[in-house]
């Protein structure tokens, strides 16, 4: 993954500082964390989106402290399905990917503080003999996946290769998204209903696919807080940067410091949209990063 482009799904604008559960035009914010690995020592090319374990672990301990609820993927599906009420103040952890430290000392730092999260996997680069567009790095692989579920995550589709789903033919759209489905449903035994769009790419076709394809949400980027009004297959999540500091952790866990979703997309998120759409009829299928 590389520095996000002016126009990516983000939109992210800082916005007012608030207190505790604030509510911005009759919407709760909800925080939804989205990390990628969490390592001393990256590959250069996700090293941006890495976070070092120690900072991980003081994130982890400022989320405890907020007294915010710790829920999965599912509990925000069910709210915004109308089965079932969020509890106060949720707060959802979320790691794309699969990289090789998630299965180990990333999710023993989640279970020693009782913090469920939710995984979204990109089974073309953790399968046997898979392939993806991710470029090199330590990864998990697919067996741990249920590994992953007795750490208390929950495992959601991240896609067969990372493609931009934005800009695939209907056809390839439909193998990233029911193709990574059924291998992590025989992985795991049971349905997996729920998918993250690589880096944010997403359209209203892309929407439409997915939940024909059988998912029930999808999460996006947008870097963004979510709320209890947010969009079921465009949920918005913060992506969290080596960069960022606690007290930024802090903020978002108030309901402060971005913007609070849904929103309509900017004209530069439109428009970024239609140029890789172009460059991808040359190009064809590129990385989503």
């Amino acid at each position: 993954m590389t520095a996000p482009a002016a126009g990516r799904d983000d939109g992210g604008t800082k916005g007012t500082k608030g207190t505790r559960g604030t509510r911005v035009g009759g919407r709760e914010a909800i925080p939804v964390f989205l990390y990628h690995a969490v390592m001393d020592d990256p590959p250069g090319w996700i090293a941006e989106f890495t976070v070092a374990p120690k900072e991980f672990a003081a994130h982890l301990d400022a989320i405890t402290a907020s007294g915010r609820t710790p829920v999965t993927i599912s509990a925000v599906a069910d709210h915004l399905a109308g089965r079932a009420p969020l509890p106060p103040r949720p707060v959802l952890l979320t790691f794309d990917d699969g990289f090789a430290d998630l299965p180990g000392p990333t999710a023993e730092a989640l279970a020693e503080r009782s913090l469920p999260a939710t995984a979204y996997l990109t089974t073309g680069a953790i399968s046997p003999g898979g392939r993806s567009l991710l470029p090199p790095a330590p990864m998990m692989t697919l067996d741990q996946a249920a590994e992953l579920e007795r750490y208390g995550m929950e495992i959601g589709s991240h896609t067969v290769t990372h493609a931009q789903l934005d800009t695939l033919s209907a056809r390839a759209l439909a193998h990233e998204l029911r193709d990574s489905k059924a291998v992590l449903e025989d992985a795991l035994g049971h349905p997996v209903r729920h998918l993250a769009y690589p880096h944010g790419y997403n359209s209203a076709k892309v929407r439409a696919m997915s939940a024909r394809a059988g998912y029930e949400t999808a999460t996006a980027v947008r870097h963004a807080l979510s709320s209890d009004r947010d969009e079921r297959y465009r949920i918005a999540r913060l992506i969290v940067r080596r960069g960022h500091t606690v007290a930024d952790v802090e903020a978002w866990l108030s309901g402060a410091g971005a913007r609070v979703a849904p929103y309509r997309d900017g004209p530069k998120t439109v428009a970024w949209r239609w140029y890789r759409r172009a460059r991808a009829l040359v190009n064809g299928p590129e990385f989503a990063g």
